[in-house]
Protein backbone atom coordinates (compact mmCIF):
# COMPACT_ATOMS: atom_id res chain seq x y z
CA UNK A 1 0.00 0.00 0.00
CA UNK A 2 1.15 3.13 -0.86
CA UNK A 3 0.97 6.30 1.58
CA UNK A 4 1.64 9.52 0.41
CA UNK A 5 2.68 12.39 3.33
CA UNK A 6 4.35 15.07 1.50
CA UNK A 7 1.18 16.86 0.78
CA UNK A 8 3.01 20.23 1.03
CA UNK A 9 5.00 19.58 -1.33
CA UNK A 10 1.98 19.49 -4.01
CA UNK A 11 -1.17 17.29 -3.71
CA UNK A 12 -2.63 14.58 -6.06
CA UNK A 13 -5.62 16.46 -8.46
CA UNK A 14 -8.71 15.86 -7.55
CA UNK A 15 -10.83 13.51 -9.76
CA UNK A 16 -13.60 16.95 -10.45
CA UNK A 17 -10.67 18.91 -11.40
CA UNK A 18 -8.27 16.74 -13.66
CA UNK A 19 -12.24 16.07 -15.68
CA UNK A 20 -12.63 19.73 -16.12
CA UNK A 21 -8.96 20.84 -16.60
CA UNK A 22 -9.24 17.96 -19.63
CA UNK A 23 -12.36 18.98 -21.14
CA UNK A 24 -10.85 22.75 -21.46
CA UNK A 25 -7.50 21.05 -22.97
CA UNK A 26 -9.26 18.84 -25.53
CA UNK A 27 -12.86 20.46 -26.37
CA UNK A 28 -12.75 24.40 -24.84
CA UNK A 29 -9.61 24.86 -26.11
CA UNK A 30 -9.75 28.55 -27.76
CA UNK A 31 -7.52 31.18 -27.10
CA UNK A 32 -9.51 33.61 -24.70
CA UNK A 33 -8.42 36.67 -26.75
CA UNK A 34 -9.90 35.51 -29.57
CA UNK A 35 -13.72 36.90 -30.78
CA UNK A 36 -15.24 33.99 -31.87
CA UNK A 37 -17.08 31.51 -29.54
CA UNK A 38 -14.41 29.23 -29.01
CA UNK A 39 -12.60 32.17 -26.83
CA UNK A 40 -15.30 33.36 -25.38
CA UNK A 41 -15.99 30.05 -23.84
CA UNK A 42 -12.40 29.66 -22.52
CA UNK A 43 -12.91 33.82 -21.16
CA UNK A 44 -16.22 32.35 -19.15
CA UNK A 45 -14.09 29.79 -17.52
CA UNK A 46 -11.28 32.59 -16.14
CA UNK A 47 -14.45 34.26 -15.57
CA UNK A 48 -15.95 31.85 -13.61
CA UNK A 49 -12.36 31.31 -11.74
CA UNK A 50 -12.16 34.14 -10.87
CA UNK A 51 -15.87 34.75 -9.02
CA UNK A 52 -15.23 31.08 -7.06
CA UNK A 53 -11.81 32.07 -5.73
CA UNK A 54 -12.75 36.00 -4.83
CA UNK A 55 -16.25 34.06 -3.31
CA UNK A 56 -13.90 32.30 -0.89
CA UNK A 57 -11.99 35.43 0.35
CA UNK A 58 -15.42 37.41 0.50
CA UNK A 59 -13.25 40.22 -2.31
CA UNK A 60 -13.67 41.54 -6.01
CA UNK A 61 -12.81 38.81 -8.81
CA UNK A 62 -11.06 42.40 -10.06
CA UNK A 63 -8.24 42.04 -7.33
CA UNK A 64 -7.53 38.26 -8.48
CA UNK A 65 -4.70 38.25 -10.97
CA UNK A 66 -3.83 34.49 -12.21
CA UNK A 67 0.02 33.40 -12.04
CA UNK A 68 2.05 30.46 -12.74
CA UNK A 69 2.06 29.58 -9.12
CA UNK A 70 3.16 30.84 -5.97
CA UNK A 71 6.63 32.04 -6.45
CA UNK A 72 5.63 34.32 -9.53
CA UNK A 73 3.35 35.58 -6.84
CA UNK A 74 5.34 36.20 -4.26
CA UNK A 75 7.97 37.91 -6.52
CA UNK A 76 5.67 40.12 -8.09
CA UNK A 77 3.88 41.21 -5.15
CA UNK A 78 6.95 41.80 -2.95
CA UNK A 79 9.25 43.49 -6.12
CA UNK A 80 6.29 45.44 -7.75
CA UNK A 81 5.05 46.48 -4.89
CA UNK A 82 8.28 48.04 -3.71
CA UNK A 83 9.48 49.42 -6.83
CA UNK A 84 6.12 50.76 -7.01
CA UNK A 85 5.93 52.54 -3.77
CA UNK A 86 9.87 53.17 -3.70
CA UNK A 87 8.78 57.19 -3.50
CA UNK A 88 7.46 56.80 -0.18
CA UNK A 89 10.56 54.45 1.26
CA UNK A 90 12.88 51.76 0.97
CA UNK A 91 12.44 49.83 3.78
CA UNK A 92 10.58 46.25 4.68
CA UNK A 93 10.01 43.57 7.02
CA UNK A 94 9.77 40.08 6.54
CA UNK A 95 11.01 36.97 9.37
CA UNK A 96 13.62 34.53 9.37
CA UNK A 97 11.73 31.65 8.44
CA UNK A 98 10.09 32.35 4.98
CA UNK A 99 9.78 30.58 1.90
CA UNK A 100 12.93 30.81 -0.55
CA UNK A 101 10.33 32.66 -3.26
CA UNK A 102 9.57 35.14 -0.46
CA UNK A 103 13.58 35.47 1.18
CA UNK A 104 14.81 35.09 -2.28
CA UNK A 105 12.83 38.23 -4.04
CA UNK A 106 14.27 40.45 -0.67
CA UNK A 107 17.70 39.56 -1.37
CA UNK A 108 16.97 40.83 -4.76
CA UNK A 109 15.31 44.59 -3.73
CA UNK A 110 18.31 44.63 -0.84
CA UNK A 111 20.60 44.54 -4.45
CA UNK A 112 18.60 47.23 -5.33
CA UNK A 113 19.27 49.38 -2.76
CA UNK A 114 16.21 48.76 -0.32
CA UNK A 115 16.97 47.79 3.54
CA UNK A 116 15.06 44.32 5.02
CA UNK A 117 14.55 43.87 8.67
CA UNK A 118 14.12 39.82 9.15
CA UNK A 119 12.48 39.32 12.52
CA UNK A 120 13.22 36.65 14.35
CA UNK A 121 10.97 33.83 15.48
CA UNK A 122 10.26 32.16 19.06
CA UNK A 123 10.67 28.30 19.79
CA UNK A 124 7.08 27.53 18.23
CA UNK A 125 7.69 29.50 15.09
CA UNK A 126 5.85 32.71 15.97
CA UNK A 127 7.53 36.32 15.76
CA UNK A 128 7.07 38.75 18.44
CA UNK A 129 4.50 41.50 17.92
CA UNK A 130 6.50 43.86 19.74
CA UNK A 131 9.68 43.21 17.94
CA UNK A 132 7.20 43.97 14.88
CA UNK A 133 6.31 47.26 16.38
CA UNK A 134 9.76 48.14 17.26
CA UNK A 135 11.09 47.14 13.42
CA UNK A 136 8.49 49.89 11.66
CA UNK A 137 10.32 52.99 10.66
CA UNK A 138 9.04 56.15 9.12
CA UNK A 139 10.63 54.47 5.65
CA UNK A 140 8.40 51.58 5.89
CA UNK A 141 6.94 50.62 2.99
CA UNK A 142 5.95 47.08 3.15
CA UNK A 143 6.03 43.57 5.54
CA UNK A 144 5.73 40.35 4.09
CA UNK A 145 5.26 37.60 6.59
CA UNK A 146 3.67 34.17 6.29
CA UNK A 147 0.24 32.96 7.20
CA UNK A 148 1.74 29.00 8.21
CA UNK A 149 4.97 27.94 7.73
CA UNK A 150 5.50 25.38 5.36
CA UNK A 151 8.26 23.16 7.68
CA UNK A 152 6.36 23.51 10.86
CA UNK A 153 2.88 24.66 10.58
CA UNK A 154 3.60 27.27 12.61
CA UNK A 155 0.60 29.89 12.59
CA UNK A 156 1.26 33.75 12.33
CA UNK A 157 -1.76 35.56 14.08
CA UNK A 158 -1.83 38.02 10.47
CA UNK A 159 -5.19 39.45 12.01
CA UNK A 160 -2.88 41.05 15.16
CA UNK A 161 0.23 41.61 13.35
CA UNK A 162 -2.27 43.75 10.43
CA UNK A 163 -3.61 45.68 13.35
CA UNK A 164 -0.43 46.69 14.72
CA UNK A 165 1.15 47.66 11.18
CA UNK A 166 -1.72 49.65 10.31
CA UNK A 167 -1.38 51.47 13.46
CA UNK A 168 2.14 52.73 13.18
CA UNK A 169 0.96 53.66 9.53
CA UNK A 170 -1.81 52.65 7.80
CA UNK A 171 0.06 53.56 4.15
CA UNK A 172 2.18 50.29 5.10
CA UNK A 173 1.09 47.14 2.97
CA UNK A 174 0.91 43.91 4.40
CA UNK A 175 1.60 40.96 2.22
CA UNK A 176 0.90 37.37 3.36
CA UNK A 177 2.37 34.40 1.75
CA UNK A 178 -0.83 32.05 1.82
CA UNK A 179 0.05 29.37 0.25
CA UNK A 180 0.33 26.91 3.05
CA UNK A 181 -2.72 28.24 4.75
CA UNK A 182 -5.37 29.04 1.46
CA UNK A 183 -7.87 25.96 1.36
CA UNK A 184 -6.97 24.88 5.57
CA UNK A 185 -8.12 28.40 7.05
CA UNK A 186 -10.65 30.41 6.15
CA UNK A 187 -9.11 33.57 4.93
CA UNK A 188 -10.95 37.03 4.76
CA UNK A 189 -8.01 39.74 3.40
CA UNK A 190 -10.00 42.70 4.06
CA UNK A 191 -11.29 41.94 7.38
CA UNK A 192 -8.24 40.70 8.31
CA UNK A 193 -6.30 43.53 6.71
CA UNK A 194 -4.32 41.44 4.13
CA UNK A 195 -3.39 43.94 1.47
CA UNK A 196 -1.50 41.03 -1.05
CA UNK A 197 -2.05 37.38 -0.54
CA UNK A 198 -0.09 34.70 -2.89
CA UNK A 199 -1.52 31.26 -3.14
CA UNK A 200 -0.45 28.47 -5.30
CA UNK A 201 -2.71 26.09 -7.22
CA UNK A 202 -0.87 22.86 -6.51
CA UNK A 203 -0.96 22.69 -2.74
CA UNK A 204 -4.99 22.63 -2.85
CA UNK A 205 -5.20 19.51 -5.15
CA UNK A 206 -5.38 21.74 -8.48
CA UNK A 207 -2.42 21.13 -11.59
CA UNK A 208 0.79 22.41 -10.72
CA UNK A 209 1.81 25.66 -12.80
CA UNK A 210 -0.79 28.02 -11.82
CA UNK A 211 -1.60 29.93 -9.08
CA UNK A 212 -2.98 33.20 -8.01
CA UNK A 213 -2.59 37.25 -5.88
CA UNK A 214 -5.15 38.69 -4.53
CA UNK A 215 -3.97 42.19 -4.79
CA UNK A 216 -6.22 44.99 -2.80
CA UNK A 217 -7.62 47.68 -5.66
CA UNK A 218 -6.14 50.57 -3.45
CA UNK A 219 -2.88 48.87 -3.38
CA UNK A 220 0.12 50.34 -5.83
CA UNK A 221 1.73 48.27 -7.70
CA UNK A 222 3.09 47.51 -11.15
CA UNK A 223 3.38 44.66 -13.62
CA UNK A 224 5.81 41.52 -13.75
CA UNK A 225 4.96 41.09 -17.11
CA UNK A 226 4.39 43.72 -20.11
CA UNK A 227 2.89 42.00 -23.24
CA UNK A 228 -0.74 42.33 -24.86
CA UNK A 229 -2.32 43.75 -21.72
CA UNK A 230 -4.01 40.48 -20.30
CA UNK A 231 -5.74 40.51 -16.63
CA UNK A 232 -5.73 44.22 -17.12
CA UNK A 233 -2.37 44.45 -17.65
CA UNK A 234 -1.42 43.25 -14.60
CA UNK A 235 -0.32 39.47 -15.89
CA UNK A 236 0.54 40.09 -19.89
CA UNK A 237 0.10 37.01 -21.64
CA UNK A 238 -2.24 33.90 -23.18
CA UNK A 239 -4.08 32.71 -20.22
CA UNK A 240 -3.41 28.91 -19.14
CA UNK A 241 -7.27 28.32 -19.27
CA UNK A 242 -6.72 24.86 -18.41
CA UNK A 243 -5.18 25.48 -14.92
CA UNK A 244 -7.49 28.57 -14.08
CA UNK A 245 -10.55 26.27 -14.31
CA UNK A 246 -9.15 23.67 -12.45
CA UNK A 247 -7.90 26.21 -9.66
CA UNK A 248 -11.32 27.50 -9.57
CA UNK A 249 -12.95 23.91 -9.06
CA UNK A 250 -10.30 22.94 -6.46
CA UNK A 251 -10.77 26.02 -4.86
CA UNK A 252 -14.94 25.40 -4.93
CA UNK A 253 -14.20 21.85 -3.60
CA UNK A 254 -11.92 22.50 -0.80
CA UNK A 255 -14.56 25.34 0.65
CA UNK A 256 -17.64 23.05 0.59
CA UNK A 257 -17.91 21.80 3.98
CA UNK A 258 -14.81 23.14 5.02
CA UNK A 259 -15.35 22.91 8.59
CA UNK A 260 -15.65 18.98 8.48
CA UNK A 261 -12.53 18.38 6.10
CA UNK A 262 -10.32 20.45 8.62
CA UNK A 263 -11.79 18.54 11.09
CA UNK A 264 -10.66 15.44 9.90
CA UNK A 265 -6.84 16.64 8.90
CA UNK A 266 -6.73 18.20 12.63
CA UNK A 267 -7.92 14.56 13.97
CA UNK A 268 -5.43 13.05 11.94
CA UNK A 269 -2.25 16.10 12.68
CA UNK A 270 -3.19 14.83 16.42
CA UNK A 271 -3.02 11.29 15.89
CA UNK A 272 0.11 11.12 14.17
CA UNK A 273 1.78 12.97 16.84
CA UNK A 274 0.39 10.62 19.24
CA UNK A 275 1.75 7.60 17.40
CA UNK A 276 5.01 9.75 17.00
CA UNK A 277 5.12 9.74 20.54
CA UNK A 278 5.64 6.03 20.82
CA UNK A 279 8.55 6.24 18.40
CA UNK A 280 12.11 6.40 21.06
CA UNK A 281 14.12 9.38 20.49
CA UNK A 282 11.57 11.60 18.56
CA UNK A 283 11.11 15.15 19.14
CA UNK A 284 8.00 16.56 17.48
CA UNK A 285 8.78 19.95 16.32
CA UNK A 286 4.96 21.02 15.64
CA UNK A 287 2.40 22.20 17.88
CA UNK A 288 -0.97 19.93 18.60
CA UNK A 289 -4.53 20.98 18.00
CA UNK A 290 -5.09 24.23 16.26
CA UNK A 291 -2.10 26.10 17.51
CA UNK A 292 -0.86 24.87 14.21
CA UNK A 293 -2.06 24.20 10.32
CA UNK A 294 -3.84 20.94 10.48
CA UNK A 295 -1.78 19.55 7.63
CA UNK A 296 1.89 19.75 8.60
CA UNK A 297 3.81 17.58 11.35
CA UNK A 298 7.58 18.07 12.07
CA UNK A 299 9.47 15.59 13.62
CA UNK A 300 13.13 14.42 14.43
CA UNK A 301 14.85 11.82 14.92
CA UNK A 302 18.12 11.10 16.90
CA UNK A 303 20.89 9.27 15.27
CA UNK A 304 19.30 9.14 11.79
CA UNK A 305 20.50 11.78 9.02
CA UNK A 306 17.33 12.58 7.32
CA UNK A 307 18.13 11.28 3.54
CA UNK A 308 18.83 7.97 5.50
CA UNK A 309 15.33 7.40 7.08
CA UNK A 310 13.49 9.00 3.78
CA UNK A 311 14.51 6.58 1.34
CA UNK A 312 14.15 3.76 3.97
CA UNK A 313 10.89 4.90 4.45
CA UNK A 314 10.15 5.43 0.23
CA UNK A 315 11.98 1.59 -0.45
CA UNK A 316 8.24 0.73 1.91
CA UNK A 317 6.07 2.98 -0.08
CA UNK A 318 5.93 6.05 2.21
CA UNK A 319 6.73 9.43 1.01
CA UNK A 320 7.66 12.38 3.34
CA UNK A 321 9.92 15.00 3.00
CA UNK A 322 13.09 16.29 4.41
CA UNK A 323 12.46 19.81 4.26
CA UNK A 324 10.56 22.15 1.61
CA UNK A 325 10.78 20.69 -1.74
CA UNK A 326 9.87 23.77 -2.96
CA UNK A 327 13.12 25.08 -2.61
CA UNK A 328 15.42 22.82 -4.05
CA UNK A 329 16.06 19.32 -4.17
CA UNK A 330 19.53 19.12 -2.68
CA UNK A 331 19.69 18.78 0.79
CA UNK A 332 20.54 21.70 3.18
CA UNK A 333 20.00 22.87 6.64
CA UNK A 334 16.59 24.57 7.28
CA UNK A 335 16.70 27.91 8.10
CA UNK A 336 13.42 27.35 9.88
CA UNK A 337 14.52 24.25 12.05
CA UNK A 338 17.38 26.97 13.20
CA UNK A 339 15.11 29.20 14.00
CA UNK A 340 12.91 27.73 16.17
CA UNK A 341 16.12 26.25 18.22
CA UNK A 342 16.38 22.85 17.10
CA UNK A 343 18.87 21.33 18.44
CA UNK A 344 21.74 21.06 16.63
CA UNK A 345 22.52 17.34 16.25
CA UNK A 346 18.79 16.58 14.82
CA UNK A 347 19.35 19.43 12.39
CA UNK A 348 20.11 17.22 9.79
CA UNK A 349 17.65 14.59 11.49
CA UNK A 350 14.28 15.93 10.81
CA UNK A 351 11.29 14.67 8.65
CA UNK A 352 7.82 16.64 7.56
CA UNK A 353 4.77 14.52 7.40
CA UNK A 354 2.14 16.46 5.26
CA UNK A 355 -1.12 15.26 5.10
CA UNK A 356 -4.42 15.87 2.11
CA UNK A 357 -8.09 14.90 2.05
CA UNK A 358 -7.26 11.36 0.69
CA UNK A 359 -5.48 10.43 3.90
CA UNK A 360 -6.28 7.92 6.65
CA UNK A 361 -5.61 7.21 10.25
CA UNK A 362 -4.59 3.61 8.87
CA UNK A 363 -1.91 5.32 6.90
CA UNK A 364 -0.68 6.72 9.85
CA UNK A 365 -0.43 3.01 11.48
CA UNK A 366 1.32 1.86 8.48
CA UNK A 367 3.89 4.54 9.02
CA UNK A 368 4.55 4.21 12.57
CA UNK A 369 4.96 0.47 12.06
CA UNK A 370 7.64 1.54 9.66
CA UNK A 371 8.90 3.71 11.33
CA UNK A 372 9.26 1.42 14.09
CA UNK A 373 10.99 -1.02 12.02
CA UNK A 374 13.63 1.01 10.50
CA UNK A 375 15.01 3.53 13.64
CA UNK A 376 16.58 0.84 15.49
CA UNK A 377 18.46 -0.72 12.46
CA UNK A 378 19.62 2.49 10.92
CA UNK A 379 20.82 4.08 14.06
CA UNK A 380 22.93 0.85 14.48
CA UNK A 381 24.32 1.21 11.15
CA UNK A 382 24.91 5.07 11.64
CA UNK A 383 26.86 4.07 14.28
CA UNK A 384 28.79 1.55 12.81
Amino acid sequence: MEVYFDNSATTKVLPAVADLVLKVMTEDYGNPSAKHGKGMRAEQYIKEAAEIIAGTLKVSPKEIIFTSGGSESNNMALTRTAIANKRAGNHIISTSIEHASVYNPLAYLEEQGFEVTYLPVDHDGHISLEDLENAIREDTILVSIMYVNNEIGAVEPVEEIAKRIKKKNPAILFHVDGIQAYGKFVIRPKRQGIDLLSVSGHKIHAPKGIGFLYVDSRVKIKPLIYGGGQQRGMRSGTENVPGIAGLGEAAREMYQNHGEKMKQLYELKDYMIKRLDEVEGTTVNSLRGELSAPQIVSASFSGVRSEVLLHALEDKGIYVSSGSACSSNHPAVSGTLKGIGVKQELLDSTLRFSFGVFNTKDEVDICIAALKELLPVLRRYQRG
